[in-house]
């Protein structure tokens, strides 16, 4: 049997389904990433149908039915649409990039609050902040891989334990984690890790604005990209990033 719930939603991606209508992946905030069908919302007449645009922010009254794969959405009403990041090409790049993590690498009907919260603030920032928007990405990148579990641990050498505060010769294994001036000439498979990354990665965790340049950020992205990409062998990459090149 199902029952009427009302959830906040963040809504991921959509694709026409029959003649009429849209499938929906959204990011909720009772029920996690969930997909849902959007009856009629392809009609000409139809405000929902614009309402349940990707990047959009919205509140749904579902038909839920936990047996069922493809909830229904009865209706749908705007909390915010993000007008400026969609208007700036670069921020519309990253927020893509954003959707298609949260749409491949979550779990289905797992709620994680954090995340949710974090996709919110995130969204937020894009659209208002006047920080670079690779930057505003990268603190995402760093936080959505703690959420799953893969934390990039950055305070001392992962094999001999020694903190490697000050260090001007660093490097990174994808395998072990980051290794000192001693341990990393003993690992010939490394990524060099020079002190200016290791200190922007150590900022990303904070709130504070940080001034970096362009090709420093981009490097770092890249550096947490092919973090993920090892530790999830099916994941090949942030597509949404080559798209827009």
């Amino acid at each position: 049997m199902s029952e009427i719930v009302k959830t906040d939603a963040v809504v991921l991606s959509k694709l026409n389904y029959g003649d009429t209508s849209y499938i929906v992946t959204l990011y909720t905030k009772e029920f996690g990433k969930i997909s849902a069908i959007v009856k009629g919302a392809r009609s000409p007449k139809s405000k929902i149908g614009l309402v349940t645009d990707p990047l959009n922010y919205i509140q749904i009254v579902l038909y839920k039915k936990d047996s069922r794969e493809l909830q229904i959405i009865s209706s749908a009403d705007l909390i915010s649409n993000y007008t400026s990041l969609k208007e700036d090409l670069d921020k519309l790049k990253y927020s893509q990039a954003i959707l298609e993590l949260i749409k491949k690498l979550t779990v289905e009907h797992e709620v994680n609050n954090r995340l949710y919260k974090g996709i919110i603030r995130i969204l937020e920032l894009l659209n208002s902040s006047d920080e670079a928007p690779v930057v505003l990405f990268g603190r995402f990148l760093f936080f959505f891989i703690t959420e799953l579990g893969y934390e990039l641990l950055l305070d001392e050498c992962s094999v001999c334990g020694r903190s490697i505060a000050g260090e001007n010769e660093l490097s990174y294994n994808f395998g072990i984690g980051i290794l000192c001036h001693v341990c990393r000439k003993e690992k010939a498979e490394s990524y060099l890790f020079n002190l200016e990354l290791f200190n922007y990665l150590v900022c990303l965790k904070s709130s504070k604005k940080i001034k970096v340049t362009e090709q420093l950020a981009e490097k770092a992205n890249t550096f947490m990209e092919n973090y993920l990409k090892h530790h999830i062998p099916d994941f090949k990459g942030i597509q949404s990033l080559k798209i827009f090149k």
